[in-house]
């Protein structure tokens, strides 16, 4: 196949052949003979395949949300090639048995690589580690465990599960949320909770668990990652942390990075809406511009989706009973466009960088992440920055519509993407 007219991270056009699931030849746009099928990229920015850490498909259980086939289709649509499916599944991702179904799952629908997330500890109790040498032994090869949409709060669990992963150069991915300070909690704490009544949930109960934790995975000299950093407290930690040298990563989603608590009180879709209800809290405009310049800066390594999928009767519903989380594979791209790259904070390969070549080196994916050269394997992401779309969930490959962007015009718009060389989405459409 050749890939013609496309600029790789942003520079000269180019034509790219790929075969036997590799780039072959990489040759100034319009040099290349006919030879073969062809795609014509129309100018379009060529990334490396994107990579996401942080991905829910909640198959085994809650396939009414979402499967491992729709999932895997919207991540496709979204530019990505790879994503890690999070444990907290039904049953849970806690043994070689799920892990290497989810696994298998990937495998035969092929829209992009599924790596599941093993659990930390048994059906994310908290009380007992989970059969991590197992799963890291398993066919799904598990390099990542996180108990997320809970914390792992004991210490002395945390500390063990750090230096069992040692073994193996996995990595504990923490979501980072004391429990006693959130009993109840249901959005941010701050001026925006109190006119509204509800509770809050306060940027010390994730600052505490980030602090504690990179002490001890200093103490152990083991990898730690913190999932979905929120807080401008949280990144200060993070960059105290690193400046010591200890092997500390983190990630901040796309809507953490645009959206913030005032839209719990005022937004298109009216006050209290739970399609802002998420899992931490959004924040203030203050953490907004803090989680930008980290990532920015490095001190967050990477934009990971945190894909939330939820049915309707799970989020349309009065704000106290309804589901947190937002779907975010295939808005992913147009978010960070927006709040990062047409800020000026960041160029295309520092968006390629955090959002497929460290995450797929956190996630020690050999496959994934590697610069568009020849030789190399060819996933490959195509994105247009200069198109802006309204944002329909009623499109979504996914089979959940609980977007905070529904119609937002949001910019850019991914025009194929493709793993090892063969196209998953063209123009848009699922191949």
């Amino acid at each position: 196949m050749i890939i013609r007219n496309v600029r790789i991270l942003g520079g000269e056009p180019v034509d790219i052949r790929v075969g036997n699931g590799v780039i072959t030849a990489i040759d100034p746009a319009g040099t290349t003979s006919a030879e073969g099928d062809a795609v014509d990229g129309r100018g379009a920015i060529a990334l490396p395949g994107l990579v996401d850490l942080h991905t829910h498909l909640r198959e085994p259980g809650r396939e009414d949300a979402e499967t491992v086939q729709t999932g895997t289709q919207s991540a496709a649509r979204g530019g990505y090639t790879a994503v890690h499916a999070m444990a907290n599944t039904s049953p849970v991702a806690d043994t070689a048995g799920v892990v290497e179904q989810v696994w298998r799952l990937g495998r035969e629908f092929g829209h992009c690589d599924v790596h599941p997330v093993g659990a930390v500890t048994v059906g994310l109790e908290g009380r007992q580690l989970a059969e991590l040498g197992a799963m890291a032994d398993s066919a799904a090869r598990v390099r990542v465990f996180s108990d997320d949409g809970k914390c792992v709060d004991d210490a002395v669990l945390m500390r063990r599960a750090l230096e069992y992963v040692k073994a193996f150069d996995g990595v504990v991915a923490q979501h980072a949320q004391e429990p006693r300070l959130t009993a109840g909690a249901q959005m941010n704490e701050g001026v925006v909770s109190g006119r509204l009544g509800l509770t809050g949930w306060p940027a010390v109960a994730e600052e505490a668990i980030i602090a504690r934790d990179c002490l001890l995975a200093a103490h152990v000299g083991s990898r730690l990652h913190i999932c979905h950093v929120s807080t401008a407290g949280s990144v200060e930690i993070i960059r105290w942390a690193k400046s010591k040298g200890w092997n500390i990563t983190a990630e901040v989603t796309p809507h953490h990075l645009l959206l913030t608590d005032d839209l719990v009180e005022d937004s298109p879709v009216g006050a209290y809406n739970p399609i802002y209800k998420v899992n931490p809290p959004l924040r203030t405009h203050a953490d907004v511009e803090s989680l930008r310049a980290a990532l920015a800066d490095g001190t967050i390594d990477i934009v990971a989706t945190d894909h939330a999928p939820h049915p309707v009767e799970d989020k349309e519903t009065e704000w106290s009973a309804a589901a947190m989380g937002m779907v975010g594979l295939e808005t992913a791209l147009s978010v960070v466009q927006e709040a990062m790259v047409e800020t000026g904070l960041l160029d295309w390969a520092g968006v390629a960088q955090r959002m497929s070549v460290v995450p797929a080196r956190i996630g020690l994916l050999s496959g994934h992440g590697q610069p568009l050269e020849v030789g190399a394997p060819a996933n490959i992401t195509l994105y247009d920055p200069s198109v802006r779309t309204k944002v329909d969930p009623a499109a979504f490959a996914s089979k959940s519509r609980n977007t905070p962007y529904e119609g937002m015009t949001l910019p850019g718009a991914v025009v194929a993407t493709f793993l090892r060389g063969r196209p998953t989405a063209l123009e848009g459409k699922l191949v």
